[in-house]
């Protein structure tokens, strides 16, 4: 069944990534291997159907093979490598309506799904079972035939949404939409680091903002990251610098200010930890690759949910 998942998304993928005309979906499709690629990810499940994906968050890593699925629970920065090529997969969107309507009618005709952890990781994954396959696939064909998908795909999205929450992922993706659990809090945490990333930030202003103590705080979101809440806006201004420097003609010393740094030391010094190299032989190697054979031609492609 995969097999047919993995050709449906081969039609409609055009490049190493697409947007499509279904809402909320977009397609993974790769036939040679590329340079690993640092990414924003958004809450997401991604389904898995040919090769195998090595994604990397603060210290942690996993293996996302075919015939299975990785839900991403939070907005963060991560490291995409792509162990097994071809690669063919699709992405889900989570909204958070389309999710709690279909809660509501769980709720209302059968027994809830036992309550997650405390500490729930913004990543988790599993196998897809065959009714799932099924139901993905017959949401990305939905782009073999434009008319139906007005009329048909919020129907196959709330199918989609229904066999998540009957999955071993359906307790994580509970908790992850309840108003006010530890896993929303992170999450919206996050998603504020991510839209102050340039400015100075404090581990208390950080905590007032999730509405928890600061060390309350730090044992939730290193248990969804991998990272300190520092360490992942420091991440996220690394990864936006290194994309400057690679797509524009910008020095270090302007990235550096553009991501909120105000010591050209600070950043150098933690460029070169990051990355390996200064931040100008950095961009150039990048350059260089990309000239070389076109590899990492999605590398440090923006935000959003990329591979």
């Amino acid at each position: 069944m995969v097999d047919r998942l993995a050709r449906a998304v081969e039609r409609h993928c055009e490049g190493l990534w697409s947007e499509t005309a279904v809402p909320r979906l977009s397609l993974v499709s790769l036939d040679e291997p590329i340079e690993p690629t640092e990414v924003m990810y958004e809450p997401m499940v991604c389904f898995i159907a040919e090769g195998a994906k090595r994604t990397a968050v603060g210290e942690r890593s996993w293996v996302t093979p075919g015939g299975e699925m990785a839900l991403i629970t939070l907005d963060m920065p991560v490291t995409a490598a792509f162990e097994k090529v071809p690669y063919r997969a699709a992405v889900m969107h989570l909204d958070g309506r389309a999710l709690a309507a279909v809660q509501m009618e769980l709720e209302e005709t059968g027994p809830p799904s036992p309550p997650s952890p405390p500490d729930v990781s913004a990543a988790v994954t599993a196998s897809m079972a065959p009714e799932l396959v099924d139901a993905v696939t017959r949401w990305v064909q939905l782009l073999d035939a434009p008319a139906d998908i007005r009329p048909l795909a919020s129907g196959i999205e709330s199918e989609i949404l229904y066999r998540l929450l009957r999955s071993p992922l359906g307790p994580v993706l509970s908790h992850w939409s309840l108003a006010d659990s530890a896993a929303s809090r992170i999450r919206t945490v996050a998603r504020w680091i991510c839209d102050h990333y340039t400015e100075p930030l404090s581990v208390d202003e950080i905590a007032a903002v999730a509405r928890m103590s600061p060390a309350t705080l730090h044992r939730h979101f290193k248990a969804a990251t991998g990272m300190s809440p520092l360490k992942f806006h420091k991440r996220l201004r690394l990864q936006e610098a290194r994309r400057r420097l690679f797509s524009g003609d910008m020095t270090a010393a302007q990235a550096a200010q553009a991501v909120g740094y105000v010591s050209a030391t600070q950043f150098n010094r933690e460029y070169r930890s990051a990355y390996g190299l200064p931040p100008g032989q950095d961009a150039a190697r990048l350059r260089a690759r990309l000239a070389d054979g076109g590899e990492g031609q999605v590398l440090l492609d923006g935000s959003g949910a990329k591979p």
